[in-house]
């Protein structure tokens, strides 16, 4: 594989606060490469850096000569379109200056549109909404065919069937791509690589081969190594400063080589435990009422319309203790209608609703309506006191923001200078100092780290009572629903055992039937063949260790200005990665006809 670009010892810093330091990795032809970490790692930052519209503070960045990067920012573009350009006009302009001639242009946009679903090449832009202006954004970048994609936050915007949408897209794609991303599920299936920017790692980021689920084994691995050598390092420092302590006499050589070495391994030891405390996430536990009541809301034959549009209906269903149900639908399909009612704001305009004596009921808003933006990050979290009462405790207003990973001298800043996800992580904070019979949580991932959604996965899995979950986050709510209700925004309501059925019932919507192909006779393997067969494994196995010591020769560092190596070892990691490529044709063919 060509390399596209070099990072060298790579730093950049936001005020005082350094983002990333020391980060060297490369990105190659073929690589379809995930990019996470916690909020405020500088991912966004290193994105703009990799697109050439922000510069380093320090460190080398190598590009190869004549490379084209394409970049998709999290801000949506078309906000301010002009009013009266088509969805066609937006792309053909948006491919001028490629060197294409007219009937190029016009045959491309037109496969555009029909690859990204859009209906109407004569629709305005202005008129579209969130989710069609981010594919449009996406197809305007992928229809210009850079060598190498920089997508931030796709999926922003993107309702379920968008996202359904863009992996098919992007997996079909010939060009490589490095996509920032927190939905895992999108990572578990478009990604060959995943890179975290972490302070945890020594070298401020771990790459791993492979999809999410690839990397979540291989970072497990390595940060269980990294513990071992903090235990490791502890006691060996143990034992240098006793020997410290004891005063040796005689300043030799030997000895002072030893009180170097124990000055090195407490430097060591220091980074060690540094690193090892970057994997805190915030301290997400929702707290249950312990009601007992097996029926605390029960909906009977409810309907809504809205603007004369039927939402859902006649639907039916009943929510107890233990019961987490997942909400599917389209943007304006009528979930956060739902969930309105549920929570007894609004009423249906026919059937039933029951609800326990005295129910409690707590809502995340996405929209974070319940947030005063002009209020203290302190006041917000416990009012004019100093102390909340969580769980028959009184805990300082310090050690609360702690939680939630808020550093003391934000405590005074206004939210409105919070990041989406500390506000987020805000309105979490003030939802578990209220007990629930009944969670509505109306899209609480948006804009959490991997490491705070996988605590608040844990948190609504030992939640005692009633869950309703509205997310985007596939991942989230596969793991999480116990059943999951699917509205189609045209009064149509299913409810599904787990998410990879309404998958399978959502391809069968639009699955043209295919006819079965004829099929052929295998030829019978010879003595020989079987032989070679039953080696193949092994061969293959073998063939990508070569592959993957001829790419580390290619990204070491001592190298990275020689051309004439670069090349030599770019030639060999091509050939080794070829070899493996005959290999699994070889391999597959002998498998069809064993």
């Amino acid at each position: 594989m060509a390399i596209f670009l070099s990072c060298q010892n790579l730093s950049k810093a936001f005020g005082p606060r350094p983002l990333f330091e020391g980060l060297t990795f490369g990105l190659f032809e073929g690589e379809r490469t995930g990019l996470i970490g916690p909020n405020g790692a500088g991912k966004s930052t290193l994105l703009r850096i990799l697109a050439g519209l922000d510069k380093t503070d320090g460190g080398t960045l190598s590009v190869r000569r004549g490379l084209r990067v394409g970049y998709l920012p999290q801000q949506d573009r078309f906000e301010d379109a002009r009013e009266g350009l088509t969805v066609a006009e937006e792309l053909s302009q948006n491919l001028q200056n490629l060197g294409l001639e007219d009937y190029e242009i016009d045959i491309r946009v037109e496969e555009g549109l029909f690859s990204a679903g859009f209906v109407d090449p004569a629709q305005l832009v202005s008129k579209l909404s969130g989710g069609w202006r981010k594919r449009l954004a996406i197809l305007a970048q992928v229809l210009r065919e850079p060598d190498l994609l920089l997508l931030d936050e796709p999926t922003n915007h993107l309702d379920l069937d968008g996202v359904l949408w863009l992996e098919g897209f992007l997996t079909k794609l010939r060009f490589a791509f490095l996509v920032v991303t927190h939905d895992r599920r999108f990572l578990e299936r478009v990604t060959n690589r995943v890179i975290e920017l972490n302070k945890r790692y020594e070298n401020g980021h771990f790459s791993s081969k492979g999809n999410y689920s690839d990397f979540l084994e291989h970072r497990e691995a390595y940060l269980d190594e990294q513990a071992a050598r903090e235990d490791s390092v502890r006691n060996i420092v143990r034992g240098e400063i006793a020997w410290l302590r004891r005063g040796p006499k005689a300043r030799t050589t030997k000895q002072q080589a030893r009180i170097d070495r124990a000055g090195d391994l407490i430097g060591e030891l220091g980074e060690l435990e540094y690193r090892n405390a970057q994997g805190r996430s915030a301290t997400i536990d929702f707290s249950g009422s312990e009601r007992q009541s097996k029926r605390l809301v029960e909906a009977i034959k409810i309907e809504k319309s809205l603007g004369g549009r039927k939402l859902f209906g006649p639907l039916s269903l009943h929510l107890g203790p233990g019961d987490k149900l997942g909400l599917l639908g389209e943007n304006g399909s009528g979930k956060s209608t739902l969930l309105k009612i549920l929570a007894g704001e609004l009423a249906p305009d026919s059937g039933t609703m029951k609800r326990a004596e005295d129910l409690k009921v707590v809502t995340f808003d996405q929209h974070r309506d319940q947030l005063d933006m002009d209020q203290s990050l302190k006041r917000a979290l416990c009012g004019n006191g100093e102390h909340v009462s969580y769980k028959g405790s009184r805990i300082h207003v310090y050690a609360w923001a702690s939680r939630f990973l808020f550093r003391e001298e934000q405590l005074q800043y206004p939210l409105s200078r919070l990041s989406g996800g500390e506000q987020s992580r805000v309105l979490i904070a003030k939802l578990m100092l209220q007990p629930a019979d009944v969670l509505l949580l109306d899209e609480p991932t948006n804009d959490l780290d991997l490491q705070s959604l996988e605590v608040l996965e844990t948190s609504m899995l030992e939640f005692p009572g009633a869950l309703v979950l509205v997310t985007h986050d596939r991942y989230l709510l596969d793991r999480v629903s116990r059943e999951i209700l699917s509205l189609d925004g045209k009064g149509n309501g299913r409810f599904f055992a787990e998410l990879s059925q309404w998958e399978s019932w959502k391809e069968r919507q639009g699955e043209p039937p295919v006819e079965d192909a004829p099929k052929k006779e295998p030829r019978v393997l010879t003595p020989e063949e079987t032989k070679e067969l039953r080696k193949m494994e092994n061969a293959i196995k073998s063939a990508e260790q070569k592959v993957v010591e001829a790419r580390a020769e290619l990204e070491d560092p001592a190298i990275a200005a020689d051309a004439g190596e670069l090349h030599k070892r770019q030639e060999k990691l091509e050939a080794a990665r070829r070899n493996v490529d005959e290999l699994f044709h070889r391999w597959e063919e002998l498998e069809n006809r064993g």
